[in-house]
């Protein structure tokens, strides 16, 4: 009796330590897979939020920009954490200065819908304009999109237009949305701007 109480003491404390066996912190490879998906805060949670004090450190202490972005949202959303947005928003901020292309379209966006901060897509065009200039697609997709709202100056559409069009597409469905927005901004441009933008090198005037 006493060996099989034993045996199944052992089977027991087994299957604990499978349930709550240590998660690595994410490699930044990772970090921007995840970022670039739109699954960073769902991976946290499914994660059981064990993470946390990680990632705060290499946020607060190490000042890891991707780690920053990471931390900040967690704060803005409320996700394993209080919520806390103006810490969320700042450490975005710093994130961005340090030229994370991540952050730098996070702001933007936030900006560009009104979410947490009063809604200035001009402001949006200034996050975004880095991003986008170093090569970043959903920094250049979205500045596309404000061109062809309106918002930003008409004497950058043509570089918008042509960074986007020469950009190079993850998929399918983001080419086709790409496209989209492009003949959006087509709309806005002389037609021989189009074509002078549509070249693999932008020689401007």
């Amino acid at each position: 009796m006493l060996r099989v109480s034993l045996a199944l003491l052992s089977l027991i404390s087994v299957n604990v330590f499978a349930l709550t066996e240590a998660v690595d912190i994410y490699s930044d490879k990772q970090l921007i897979s995840l970022i670039h998906s739109d699954q960073y805060l769902q991976r946290v949670k499914a994660d059981d939020c064990q993470l946390v004090q990680d990632i705060e450190a290499r946020a607060e202490v190490l000042k890891q920009p991707l780690y920053q972005f990471l931390w900040g949202e967690m704060l803005n959303n409320g996700v394993c954490v209080s919520a806390h947005p103006s810490r969320g928003m700042m450490l975005l901020q710093t994130s961005a200065e340090q030229g994370s292309s991540e952050a730098m379209v996070k702001l933007a966006n936030y900006y560009y819908r009104g979410k947490l901060v009063v809604k200035n897509p001009n402001r949006a065009v200034q996050y975004v304009l880095p991003a986008a200039a170093n090569g970043d697609v959903a920094a250049r997709m979205l500045l596309v999109r404000l061109f062809s709202e309106g918002y930003g100056s008409p004497t950058d559409y043509e570089m918008g237009y042509h960074w986007l069009y020469n950009s190079i597409f993850d998929n399918d469905a983001q080419q086709k949305k790409a496209s989209s927005l492009l003949q959006m901004l087509a709309a806005k441009m002389p037609a021989s701007i189009v074509v002078r933008a549509q070249q693999p090198q932008l020689y401007t005037r």
